[in-house]
């Protein structure tokens, strides 16, 4: 986006003024910060293999992404990105890790309800637990770090309680099955951006 006051600014037809910014100088910035002591450790987001190597190939690269932030959830497995972060010492950390609720200002309105997929169904019922838990620890067994977001005290709790139990490896192969590289979040106003990750398979 267009740095300036507006979180997300826009143009006079409504869309959003885009900006172009290197990403290596970028980059060389965060590692300032860190030699700052501003921060503890950096890392980036939605960022694809593509955009990773930039990265790490980048003349005088002091530090390496800690981690990478994407969707992933059983319909976005993120497999191929998953096992490109881990060849290179990078943690993947999920996003929208449930799903997404379909808010109409992000998400397409047609958009398939995760935790009523029933294979998670099935399967949360053969270990006595929830859709939601059984997706959150389908990305523990696969060594994904987990961000997930509820304003419901009862699932804020359920969220926590996924260390008691595991999926068996036929429950796993079952739900890496469900991938179809479906996004919640295409981020559509950014399509035509020379940076935009979503172009490349992964």
């Amino acid at each position: 986006m267009k740095p300036g006051e507006e979180l997300m600014p826009k143009d006079a037809n409504g869309d959003f003024i885009l900006e172009t910014v290197d990403l290596c100088s970028t980059w060389a910035a965060m590692e300032k910060c860190k030699d700052a002591g501003l921060t503890k450790s950096i890392g980036v987001s939605n960022f694809n293999h593509k955009q990773l190597e930039m990265i790490l190939n980048k003349p005088g690269l002091k530090y390496k992404p800690v981690c990478n932030q994407v969707e992933c959830h059983p319909y976005l497995n993120q497999s191929k990105l998953l096992e490109f972060c881990k060849s290179k010492d990078i943690v993947l950390v999920a996003y929208s890790a449930l799903g997404s609720q379909k808010n109409p200002a992000w998400v397409e309105r047609d958009s398939p309800s995760l935790l009523e997929e029933p294979v998670l169904n099935a399967i949360a019922k053969k270990h006595n637990r929830s859709p939601g838990q059984v997706a959150l620890r389908f990305q523990l067994q696969r060594g994904v770090v987990v961000l997930v977001k509820s304003f419901n005290q009862k699932r804020i709790k359920e969220n926590f309680e996924v260390f008691n139990f595991e999926l068996t490896p036929e429950d796993m192969k079952a739900i890496e099955g469900l991938n179809r590289n479906f996004r919640y979040f295409k981020l559509p106003f950014a399509v035509g951006h020379p940076h935009y990750p979503f172009s490349e398979e992964y």
